[in-house]
C-alpha cells in the first residue's frame, strides 16, 4: 500500500485534477477561511469548482510532514482569475490533517498567509498573466 504522504504528495503535483478522494472519510470536516463544510460530496464539489473557474491552477508543495495522526502541509496555490484582464493569484498557505484510526483523513483544515481582503486585492492590483 502507497504510503499517504507519497498520495497527497502526489494529488498535490496533479491538484486540482485526478484528485485520490479514496484517502479521505465520507464525513471528512473542511475548514478555510471561505469556507465550512462536512462531507466527501461538497469537498469534491468544491475541488471541480477550483478546475473549472481556477484557470491553470497550480498547487507548489513546500513541505509535508506527518507526526502520529497529524499532517501537515506548505504550499502555494497560484491561478489566473477569469477576469477579463487575466490578473495571476497567489495565495500561500498551509494544511493540518487529522487521520482516524483507519488511516483516512477526517478533517482537512487550511490557513492563508494572507488575509481574504488581500487575496481580492490581487484581482485589481496584479500583473496580468501571460
Amino acid at each position: 500500500m502507497t504510503d499517504i504522504l507519497d498520495i497527497l504528495q502526489q494529488d498535490y503535483q496533479r491538484f486540482p485534477v485526478n484528485q485520490t478522494y479514496s484517502i479521505y472519510a465520507p464525513d471528512v470536516y473542511f475548514q478555510d477561511p471561505v469556507f465550512k463544510f462536512r462531507g466527501i460530496k461538497l469537498y469534491k464539489l468544491m475541488i471541480q469548482f477550483i478546475h473549472t473557474f481556477f484557470l491553470n491552477a497550480k498547487m507548489e508543495l513546500h513541505n509535508i510532514q506527518r507526526q502520529g495522526d497529524i499532517i501537515k502541509s506548505e504550499w502555494t496555490l497560484n491561478w489566473t482569475s477569469p477576469l477579463p484582464w487575466q490578473p495571476r493569484i497567489s495565495i500561500s498557505g498551509w494544511s493540518e490533517l487529522s487521520l482516524n484510526p483507519e488511516g483516512l483523513i477526517i478533517s482537512h483544515r487550511d490557513y492563508w498567509h494572507s488575509s481574504q481582503f488581500d487575496v481580492v486585492k490581487q484581482h485589481f492590483f496584479s500583473v496580468k498573466s501571460r
